[in-house]
């Protein structure tokens, strides 16, 4: 019989230790909330699997108090420029250009394996948190009152433990995911690729181009970036015919990279062939059980989002849990997150394919109407695309019902001038919580309005306690003009601004902000 690890029953159970485990470990011990993680690996893969993350990402380690730590691992993404057929410049991805929204580059590169490991640090750093490695899932059941999952060990030996949720972060072959009969839908994108990364020296860097590159040809697609320090990853398509397990050996990734280097120009790191796949869970909630990561979605590479997509999901769904958990809100709250999630990762994974598409053509004659149709569209002049500009918004779940540009979107954090003299991230002075955010010509109804709800908040546990701040008061003086310019760009002079830094609604008058958290406060009650 399975020996149960513990008597008394956790909140959650997450089975995966990889980025997103090991951020909803933290997110969740960081609020107290009993959590028990698993994971059949003891260490921290050695090698690269994800290269990219953006300024979300890093706003996230910040909040987390990591940023620090993981700074020496970050490096500036370069431009990304693609080549069409006969070699011409057909688009160029970039970045936004500063003062940047949230205060922190943009799009980066990063070195997984030590950026993961101070990941588990920080989940382990927490009491509330407990992690037993070298556990397999064999079986997950759910009833009334719990779910049980039974785990084995290396030995063979088994226990159980039970818990509230749980959540599956256990990859793409996601046994949590099986067992709680998740199917996935296939959104149309499955093709062979070789991963290659090295680490060249002085003599390879000579050789290469200064920016990361998409090589749009019809032999052989393929993709070049520039990561941290010395080390360059190519994303090579396999063609018909060839063997990618042949292509995996360091022969064959030497033999492919024979356009750009000779093994005399630096060490291989890691090889491995894929398949680059499209897929989104049908459903990203069975009961108690949730899946999260690779084990609800996988999506091409082009834009570098695979991490940044699973990150996300745990954010989401943590915050909600904590709402659930400690605060009143209603179980069905947690219905959001997939909601939210599988409009927004579709959403993105179709975008991220279109881009796929314009890399991959195989027809000559199609890829050459592909090039004339890009250049065509900016008048002969390829002009730089912020990668931001492809980040689709939230469209569904606990949104407020009135519909604007901004709801669903990223909230900025600006650099604050401190009356100290200091400078200082907004969220490192307002936190991470419900936010009501007012532009500098709101007028004192705004305030009023808030305070009302602050107050209907100490009466019922289901409302969420509102930080409010006002543009242009030392609370919220901002050194570079970033939320001045939000709040003209979007005709409005208040945002709800939610605890993972989406906006629920904005609103132009004092009546529509109340209407608003009014709307609120019913969506948390009865979700």
């Amino acid at each position: 019989m399975a020996q149960t690890l513990d008597r008394d029953m956790y909140d959650v159970a997450i089975v995966g230790f990889g980025p997103t485990g090991a951020v909803a470990a933290g997110l969740l011990g960081a609020k107290g909330i009993r959590t028990f993680v698993c994971d059949k690996s003891h260490e921290v893969y050695d090698k690269p699997r994800a290269i990219a993350l953006d300024h979300e990402m890093s706003r996230l380690f910040q909040q987390m108090g990591i940023g620090k730590k993981i700074k020496p691992y970050l490096e500036p993404f370069t431009d990304s420029v693609y080549y069409g057929v006969d070699g011409q410049v057909i688009k160029r991805m970039s970045t936004v250009a500063a003062p940047y929204p949230l205060s922190h580059t943009p799009s980066v590169v990063f070195t997984q394996p030590p950026v993961e490991g101070i990941l588990r640090e920080y989940a382990a750093s927490h009491e509330a948190v407990t992690i037993q490695l070298g556990l397999s899932l064999t079986a997950l059941t759910q009833d009334a009152a719990h779910a049980t999952l039974t785990l084995q060990a290396e030995d063979g030996s088994t226990s159980q433990v039970k818990a509230r949720y749980v959540i599956g972060c256990d990859g793409a072959s996601s046994t949590v995911r099986a067992q709680a009969g998740i199917a996935l839908n296939d959104l149309g994108f499955d093709e062979p690729w070789l991963v290659v990364d090295v680490m060249v020296n002085a003599q390879g860097l000579a050789k290469l181009p200064t920016t990361s590159v998409q090589y749009c040809n019809p032999e052989r697609p393929s993709t070049y970036v520039i990561g941290p320090g010395m080390h360059r990853r190519w994303e090579i398509s396999i063609n018909e015919g060839e063997d990618p397990k042949e292509l995996a050996t360091p022969e064959g990734a030497w033999r492919l990279l024979a356009p750009w280097l000779t093994p005399a120009d630096g060490s291989l790191w890691r090889q491995a062939s894929y398949r680059f796949h499209a897929l989104v869970a049908h459903t990203w909630r069975n009961g108690r059980v949730f899946v999260a990561g690779d084990a609800a979605h996988q999506q091409p590479p082009f834009l570098g989002q695979g991490m940044c997509q699973g990150v996300r999901d745990a954010v989401n769904l943590c915050w909600k849990l904590d709402a659930v958990l400690h605060h009143g809100a209603a179980d069905s709250l947690l219905d959001s997150y997939g909601a939210e999630r599988k409009a927004h990762v579709t959403d993105l994974t179709t975008r991220i394919k279109h881009i796929g598409h314009i890399i991959t053509e195989r027809d000559v004659a199609k890829a050459r109407a592909r090039d004339a149709q890009l250049l065509a569209e900016c008048g002969g002049v390829v002009k730089p695309t912020p990668r931001q500009d492809v980040q689709p918004a939230l469209s569904a779940g606990l949104l407020a019902a009135a519909t604007h540009p901004a709801r669903g979107t990223i909230f900025p954090q600006p650099l604050l001038n401190l009356p100290n003299g200091q400078q200082a991230r907004m969220d490192d002075v307002l936190g991470a919580g419900w936010r009501v955010i007012l532009s500098a010509d709101a007028g004192d109804d705004f305030a009023q309005t808030t305070q009302q709800q602050s107050k209907h908040h100490s009466q019922h546990q289901h409302l969420p306690a509102l930080t409010t701040a006002q543009l242009g008061t030392p609370k919220l003086n901002e050194a570079e003009g970033v939320l001045a310019n939000w709040f003209h760009k979007h005709g409005v002079k208040a945002a709800i601004v939610r605890p993972d830094h989406y906006i629920y609604g904005v609103s132009a008058s004092a009546h529509d902000l109340a209407s608003q958290l009014h709307e609120l406060a019913n969506g948390l009650a009865l979700a």
